[in-house]
């Protein structure tokens, strides 16, 4: 009877998604939560929380994106993520705290109610009607113009949420894609 021997190889690398979809899970939620926190906290002092300063919370999705990034690069140490894995960590990552900011101002648009969301729409008329000023006269017309000033008014809680949706995507994903290009080795 022979018993067989086996030599031992190099370690495989663990391809599964599972440290992806918990790193992504664990820094996208949070990141998410941060903006939605920032968001009911400047409602809560007396500012637009549905305003231009929820962009300052959003500059941190790209960069808890790159950390999400860095960790899995750590995590699977001595093997090298990948370029799947690292744009799937940085990725995903952005997507949940898109998704979860999003859902963030659909709550603080039914917590805050009609006045804040009146008090907002009459901010951003206000940066539309300064923003058409400084607009050189030929660009736009004056139906434009009018088309503009009626869009702001009919703005919807859903229009804000996927603005803002789209805004955090955008954010992240410009920094979070070279970086899991970088960072795959």
């Amino acid at each position: 009877m022979a018993i067989s021997y086996r030599e031992p190889t190099a370690p495989e690398r663990d391809s599964s998604a599972r440290p992806v979809v918990g790193l992504a899970l664990r820094f996208g939620i949070g990141v998410g939560l941060v903006c939605v926190l920032w968001m009911v906290g400047l409602q809560l002092t007396g500012n637009n929380g549905f305003g231009p300063k929820q962009l300052m919370a959003q500059l941190l999705v790209p960069l808890v994106a790159v950390a999400s990034q860095l960790w899995l690069r750590r995590q699977v140490k001595p093997a090298k993520p990948g370029l799947g894995r690292s744009l799937g960590v940085g990725t995903l990552t952005v997507l949940l705290a898109a998704v979860v900011s999003a859902v963030g101002v659909l709550a603080l648009a039914a917590g805050a109610g009609e006045t804040a969301l009146a008090r907002h729409r009459a901010e951003v008329v206000e940066i539309v009607q300064a923003q058409q000023r400084a607009a050189p006269q030929p660009q736009l017309t004056a139906a434009q113009r009018e088309q503009q000033q009626q869009k702001v008014e009919r703005l919807t809680v859903g229009d804000m949420a996927s603005s803002n949706f789209l805004q955090v995507l955008v954010i992240g994903l410009v920094l979070a894609v070279p970086a899991g290009i970088f960072l795959r080795e």
